[in-house]
């Protein structure tokens, strides 16, 4: 099987824990009265196992800072935690799938700009017009997939 096929099918098992894990903090969030809470248990379970499979895969590292790497590649860490409060707060209020759908849209949007201008630091990749229009076909399908719901009260 050749790297693409194998990054392609790993990718797909992550898309499917994004609504997995929306769906399951939201009901610990719900258990927990408290969507902070239960953010901060998935952060850290999720810790743990980044930690475990660093140790067995590559084991205690050498250093943890490189003289020369931009500050702000150490920030990923704040879009994983706000993405996963604000997904375990608006899933249960709003529904899983409008919630990800709207990720997915607002990931649609920052995947074009990054790409199209080589931001913070990734390769380059020119928009072209059959890029434009697979990516306004895409956000009609995330509009297409929204639910109709009468959002639960905060």
């Amino acid at each position: 099987m050749n790297n693409t096929v194998v990054y392609a099918l790993f990718m797909l098992v992550a898309g499917i824990g994004i609504p997995t894990m929306a769906t399951l903090n939201g009901g610990l969030s719900g258990k927990l009265l408290s969507s902070t809470l239960a953010t901060t248990i998935s952060l850290a379970v999720g810790f743990t196992a980044a930690v475990a499979y660093l140790l067995a895969t590559e084991g205690v590292p050498a250093k943890l800072f490189q003289a020369d790497t931009p500050i702000y590649y150490y920030l990923g860490g704040f879009c994983v935690a706000f993405y996963i409060i604000s997904v375990t707060w608006i899933a249960p209020r709003f529904g899983v799938s409008n919630a990800i759908a709207f990720a997915l849209l607002g990931q649609l949007i920052a995947m074009s700009t990054i790409d199209h201008f080589g931001l913070l630091g990734a390769q380059q990749y020119s928009l072209s017009t059959q890029r434009v229009v697979g990516l306004a076909l895409m956000a009609v399908g995330v509009v297409m997939v929204l639910d109709k719901v009468t959002p639960a009260s905060a």
